[in-house]
């Protein structure tokens, strides 16, 4: 970034979280969501005692769609007590209900996990752009929602984003099962990735590892993930998959051999040559690739 922090130990916060109803439905016995809010609300608060100058934006990420809940540099949020925020996130959720299909009833469904990364982007992008001085900004994904294959290309757009304006995503997951795209989020922003094995203790995880400004990380021993899944979902079923197709124009991945690409339209083995590059061409795109995600970029299809 051209412009300058105010200092290294001032933060803008952005926090992304999931507020998926279906999710929370099935958390009901083991950690309610009202537990949730507290441990947040109290991890906000601390951010906020840290220092004067510290931001916290807080943006809903529900099944159908996202909205900003709490903003602490807008002076009519200053005023607010907890009980006006928590009404402000059962409005949301209640709205939220409303707009689901049937069809995501009986599971948990997914969360908006695109969109509320592409608010917080655009909310950084534009806080950066206002003058010459700004807090260092990141983002903390608090997530349970099982990954939607669907926001593949959605979600990997905005990590290459956060990448270049140099913004971290932190990643806490309160799921059952680790998330692929948060693990990617945080390890190529450079963020930290956590699943906190005791949700009764959430707070002292928020408060402990991401609480922490940019600048006190260097200083810190902070927990690293044992691997990442690189893993992509397929445009043709939205799968996930291990190995795949790859057309070398777009770089779309199919997780059969396709005679068309079904994103750009480019033709797969019907090059206009002789019949040697025909059979050539034919046999890469049959031809599977080991599909970590650098993959895509090395070992693409030969197409004409």
């Amino acid at each position: 970034m051209s412009s300058k922090i105010v200092a290294d130990d001032v933060s803008l916060l952005m926090v992304l979280m999931d507020t998926n109803p279906f999710f929370w439905n099935s958390m009901k016995s083991s950690f309610p969501f009202s537990k949730f809010l507290s441990h947040v609300l109290a991890f906000l608060n601390s951010i906020l005692l840290l220092s004067q100058l510290n931001q916290v934006v807080v943006i809903a990420t529900g099944h159908s769609y996202c909205e900003y809940i709490f903003d602490s540099s807008n002076s009519q949020s200053q005023n607010q007590r907890a009980e006006d925020i928590l009404q402000k996130f059962e409005e949301f959720v209640d709205k939220d209900e409303s707009l689901c299909t049937e069809e995501y009833v009986d599971g948990s469904g997914f969360s908006l996990l695109s969109g509320s990364l592409s608010m917080a982007l655009c909310y950084i992008q534009r806080i950066v752009q206002s003058g010459p001085l700004h807090p260092q900004p990141r983002v903390l994904c608090l997530h349970g929602s099982p990954d939607g294959p669907g926001q593949y290309v959605a979600i990997m757009n905005s990590i290459f984003s956060a990448q270049r304006l140099m913004v971290p995503i932190d990643s806490c997951i309160l799921g059952a099962q680790h998330s692929a795209f948060l693990q990617q989020a945080s390890h190529i922003t450079g963020g930290v990735y956590l699943k906190p094995q005791i949700l009764d203790g959430l707070f002292q995880y928020l408060a402990t590892v991401f609480a922490t400004d940019l600048h006190s990380r260097g200083f810190l021993q902070l927990p690293r993930p044992a691997g990442v899944d690189f893993r992509a979902s397929c445009f043709c079923h939205k799968n996930t998959i291990d190995m795949g197709y790859i057309c070398s124009v777009c770089l779309s991945i199919f997780c059969k051999s396709q005679k068309k690409c079904s994103t750009c339209g480019s033709v797969f083995g019907q090059a206009l040559g002789q019949d040697s590059s025909i059979r050539t061409c034919k046999n890469a795109c049959r031809n599977p690739i080991n599909h970590p995600l650098q993959a895509v970029f090395i070992n693409s299809l030969k197409t004409k």
